[in-house]
């Protein structure tokens, strides 16, 4: 059956009883990728969170900022380090519902830290999303007070400013921008 036959569905959470999550259309996930069926995670990946946000679903994040599983994602997963112990946890999870249908070794492609050399987890971190012309505007005359090097840089800048739709005010870099 197409994917189109899923739509408006839903199905039982495998490790939450009483859980229902929605089956939902994607853009990214096509058959040329897997099997045309994948979880959501929008709290972890670009693409997940534009899902969530287009269907209003909430964008919890169940990992911490050293990578361990945080209190909400339950007392079985607690202070577990997602990409060790907690990996197994879920398996053993899992397996005790009755919802692991296969198991193997993959090798997940994660972005690595050039620092450490170690996998990274992308996760949503809380930040304040505006929309407004005043903040775009703003920015723009901060710009033209600044002097960029080489001089030719401000204009591509501008019309980047130009063309953001959301602006996120951020302290997490300390280093800034291009």
């Amino acid at each position: 059956f197409s994917g189109a036959d899923l739509a408006d569905g839903s199905c039982a959470h495998p490790t939450i009883p009483g859980r229902v999550s929605p089956l939902l259309p994607a853009n990214h996930v096509t058959m040329t990728k897997g099997t045309g069926l994948v979880h959501t995670a929008p709290a972890h990946g670009m693409e997940d969170y534009s899902v969530a946000s287009h269907h209003q679903l909430p964008t919890d994040c169940l990992v911490d900022e050293s990578g361990y599983f945080t209190e909400a994602a339950g007392p079985e997963l607690k202070n577990k380090n997602v990409l060790e112990e907690g990996n197994e946890a879920v398996i053993k999870m899992l397996q005790a519902a009755g919802s692991l249908l296969k198991e193997e070794k993959y090798v997940h492609s994660y972005p690595y830290d050039w620092r450490t050399k170690k996998p990274m987890i992308i996760r949503v971190s809380k930040q304040w999303f505006v929309n407004t012309a005043d903040v775009k505007a703003a920015a723009q005359d901060a710009l033209k007070k600044v002097k960029v090097i080489p001089t030719s840089a401000v204009n591509r800048m501008l019309e980047m400013l130009d063309r953001r739709t959301f602006w996120c005010i951020s302290r997490q870099r300390c280093w800034g921008v291009p």
